[in-house]
């Protein structure tokens, strides 16, 4: 069943039950042990001994630490250690009340999130825990539901970062762009330009960072995030029978009265700043030869930076706690309490990310998106219908596995292979197709880390992220799709950018002139 069109029902169930039950860990679960069942041909033993290695796999790989999945684990305890300090410290009421004297409207406060999503494009995982973070006491205070939130972050992590160079996914990308062009002897430009081309051609991204700008200034939602959004409008809190859950502190705990900006400010400002230099130097520290930031930034170790800036962010914030203490603010026990508070709020997310690196393995060995690549491969389209088929296909990849970077990784030398014995001319808009359809169905897909991350950061319920966001994503790999059918008949980026953006237009004028009330 490895490699065949049975590999895909493992996660296509976990996916379903997910969406059915709301009970992540189960659906995982469930999934996991039907991926055992389904490679080792029902052995039960067998079964046993693979989930185990897959488990194990998430903190043990090739004899040692798997320090990347340990750092990632240990920083998000220590932003969640953080975030319960800052707001013991008085720093998130403090920042709240002075932005709100800045930011007057719920639009604004989405917008400034928007922007913040935008700004930081280093890394997806650091974006996405961060900006919910920064961003929260503002939405908050505006009433701005945490779905809401978690949406505008998660759709300014990947999609800004799959077109930025100057990241960690900048770096991969080029380094894949550059192994298609050796084999198809591309030598009239450098994988850097070729990068730089695709950017315009990667519609999903316009479409993704548009429809959620119409989102926001129509002030009209529709599906499971309108339920949300009316319900914050109302109440000024997350859903009730969620609140225990995914609060990142607890109703009764200490707050001092004496709170300023810089008790949310500098800790964050210290986690981010030595994130961002410890990449700088990790990454110069493993390039020998040609030496920018491109190249510095891609061979960084972005686990380790993201554990060492969390350090610096965490001694940051006790230090401040121990300024609190002379003043008489907070007491030794708001020490211990605050540590164990924000750890226990990052439990849920602990559980979900070990879940879900368990079952990206298992799928991985599955073959579900080999069979997948495949499927494309082998396809006999007519070329104009191919970036267009190439879109989808990564996108279900994608969907169903988990990963961007996998999806990459299997269907770019694929792409390449089809535009080279097609249309060669096509290779650059493939590739792109590519990247698009990836970051679509990662930005869908209930088992991808970063959509964990989104919720994780904005502190929602993780399947509320999912449903919510769902209908959002699936509206602009619409509008992408529709972009890349017209380019196929065209030949022409520019006028496949012009219905991407007609179509956004049109979302907008369809959302503003239906009988449906505006959110206020």
């Amino acid at each position: 069943m490895v490699e065949t069109a049975w590999s895909l029902l493992p996660p296509i169930f976990a996916i379903v039950l997910v969406l059915l039950t709301r009970r992540v860990l189960l659906s995982l679960g469930v999934g996991i042990i039907a991926a055992a069942l389904f490679i080792t041909n029902y052995h039960m033993i067998d079964s046993i001994l693979l989930i185990w290695e897959a488990y194990k796999g998430v903190f043990v790989a090739d004899g040692s630490l798997n320090t990347w999945n340990i750092y990632i684990l240990l920083f998000v305890l220590m932003l969640g250690i953080i975030t319960a300090f800052v707001h013991l410290l008085g720093g998130t009421k403090a920042f709240g009340e002075w932005i709100i004297r800045r930011v007057k409207t719920r639009v604004g406060a989405q917008l400034m999130t928007m922007t913040l999503g935008i700004v930081v494009f280093l890394d997806d995982y650091f974006n996405s825990l961060t900006v919910g973070q920064i961003a929260r006491p503002v939405t908050d205070q505006h009433r701005v539901s945490r779905a809401k939130l978690a949406y505008i972050v998660d759709s300014t992590a990947a999609p800004i970062c799959v077109i930025a160079p100057i990241s960690s996914w900048g770096a991969y990308i080029i380094g894949l762009i550059g192994s298609v062009f050796v084999t198809h002897n591309i030598t009239t430009q450098s994988e850097l330009v070729g990068f730089l081309k695709i950017i315009p051609m990667n519609f999903y991204v316009w479409a993704a960072l548009g429809t959620m700008f119409v989102i926001i200034i129509s002030k009209v939602d529709f599906g499971a995030m309108r339920m949300h959004e009316q319900h914050a409008i109302k109440t000024g809190e997350v859903i009730k029978h969620q609140l225990k859950e995914i609060d990142s502190h607890d109703t009764n705990q200490h707050e001092s009265k004496v709170g300023k900006m810089s008790d949310l400010v500098l800790p964050i400002a210290a986690l981010f700043i030595a994130t961002i230099g410890l990449m700088y130097w990790t990454g110069s520290q493993s390039v020998t030869e040609s030496k920018n930031l491109i190249t510095i930034f891609g061979e960084a170790d972005v686990s380790k930076s993201l554990l060492y800036g969390g350090i610096v962010g965490t001694i940051t914030t006790f230090l401040l706690f121990i300024r609190h203490f002379k003043q008489g603010e907070v007491e030794k026990s708001h020490f211990v309490k605050s540590v164990i508070t924000g750890a226990k709020s990052m439990l849920p997310a602990f559980a979900i990310l070990i879940f879900a690196w368990a079952i990206s393995d298992l799928i991985g060995q599955l073959g579900t998106g080999l069979y997948l690549a495949e499927l494309v491969h082998q396809s006999n389209l007519h070329f104009w219908f191919l970036p267009f088929i190439v879109f989808l296909m990564a996108g279900f990849i994608a969907f169903a596995t988990g990963t961007s970077w996998g999806s990459f990784a299997l269907l770019m030398p694929i792409a390449g292979q089809i535009a080279a014995a097609t249309e060669i001319d096509l290779l650059l808009p493939m590739l792109a197709a590519v990247l698009a359809g990836a970051v679509f169905g990662d930005h869908c897909s209930p088992i991808s880390d970063t959509t964990i991350l989104s919720s994780t950061g904005s502190s929602c319920h993780h399947i509320d992220h999912v449903t919510t966001q769902l209908p959002y994503a699936l509206v602009s790999a619409g509008i992408a799709g529709i972009g890349y059918l017209v380019f196929g008949f065209t030949g022409s980026v520019l006028l496949g950018l012009a219905i991407v953006g007609i179509s956004l237009v049109g979302l907008y004028i369809f959302l503003t002139k239906k009988p449906v009330k505006k959110l206020s």
